[in-house]
């Protein structure tokens, strides 16, 4: 299992892609699988994680002062990949290679390997990973060893000019996100940054007349202090990074859960994470959303609703039958149902000519 090296994987999640990757090892492990871990600096010691990095980096003095020298830490992450992939080619203990970074080397080398590769499309194409699937595509031949599966189905058809990708949603642990009371006031969880578009769920909030929370990483301090911080107020407040106890929490004791994205989310795991709560979402509909925030648990707005539509939207969705909310996040929105999806993948890997 190759993990992301740009953030630890441990919580508090970074974003979707740490969280998949944790429950994915742990559920793994947990069915008798031995996993082989790769991670980011700085991961969850209980996961056992080889750390990715290149520690020291040894170059010479003309190497760093020649005019293409890239910045360190971008050189670090290639060579740091470059290293894992290069001794994954002398291991003849490994069934199939799973890849849950963002980085284009594991897809390049994917042939250079004798197991299988499955990479997980978390994002929508990248100038990084876009080319190196294209030229691995045009150049096979014979056996293939790189294969893909995407986030959901609209993540899926936003690389199908390159790959052909398999679903398998993310999954929440519905034994840890369980079912709060509710409350009066809406919640806002995430990244926070320009494309989840925190300022949306404000504007959403008065509009509606209810308080709101924020809660989530600062990862884009301009944005923070330009249209966030501002805005803060009795109405508005951002509670900061929590762990996932306080989440839940604060989750379950919400009215319902206000999702912004101003991109096609992939896949949208706080709104399952808000289901499992028994909290209904409000979500703007882009990407992957669509795909489980369905009528009854949810209300899905056109991307460009105005503060009436928004209103009307969350008058709607505190309406909801929360149990029916938790009973579809067990449903469809479960952990064991992805990592079950993900260890049959594997073992159909696993049995095709010449994987071994």
């Amino acid at each position: 299992m190759l993990g992301s090296s740009r953030h630890p994987i441990a919580e508090p999640f970074a974003g979707g892609l740490e969280s998949l990757t944790w429950h994915l090892v742990r559920g793994l492990r947990d069915r008798g699988v031995e996993v082989t871990f790769f991670a980011g600096p700085g991961s969850d010691p209980a996961l056992g994680a080889t750390e990715l990095d290149i520690a020291p980096l040894r170059l010479s003095d003309a190497a760093r002062s020649d005019v293409s020298m890239v910045p360190e830490a971008w050189l670090r992450e290639h060579h740091a990949y470059l290293q894992v992939m290069v001794a994954l080619q002398h291991r003849d203990d490994i069934d199939v290679v799973h890849n849950n970074s963002l980085h284009h080397l594991p897809v390049a080398m994917a042939n250079s390997l004798h197991v299988p590769v499955l990479t997980t499309l978390h994002t929508p194409p990248t100038p990084w990973l876009e080319p190196a699937i294209a030229i691995d595509a045009r150049s096979r031949g014979g056996l293939r060893r790189g294969h893909f599966v995407a986030v959901s189905q609209h993540t899926s058809r936003s690389w199908s000019h390159v790959a052909s990708a398999d679903v398998v949603h993310n999954g929440v642990d519905v034994r840890r996100w369980v079912a709060g009371p509710g409350g009066e006031d809406l919640v806002w969880v995430g990244r926070i940054v320009p494309e989840k578009a925190p300022h949306r769920a404000i504007a959403m909030a008065r509009a509606s007349g209810r308080r709101l929370r924020l809660a989530g990483p600062v990862g884009d301090v301009d944005y923070f202090e330009r249209y966030v911080a501002g805005e803060l107020d009795d109405d508005i407040a951002y509670v900061g990074h929590l762990d996932t106890e306080a989440l839940v929490d604060l989750v379950g004791r919400s009215a319902a859960l206000l999702v912004t994205p101003d991109w096609d989310e992939p896949y949208g795991l706080v709104a399952a994470e808000s289901l499992a709560c028994g909290t209904p979402v409000v979500a703007l509909d882009r990407g992957g959303l669509r795909e489980f925030v369905v009528p009854g648990v949810g209300v899905l707005l056109r991307p460009d609703a105005d503060g009436a539509e928004a209103a009307q939207a969350v008058a709607t969705a505190v309406g909801l039958d929360r149990e029916a909310c938790r009973a579809h996040a067990v449903a469809a929105c479960s952990v064991d149902r992805m990592v079950e999806q993900y260890l049959a993948r594997y073992q159909s890997l696993a049995a095709l000519p010449g994987a071994a």
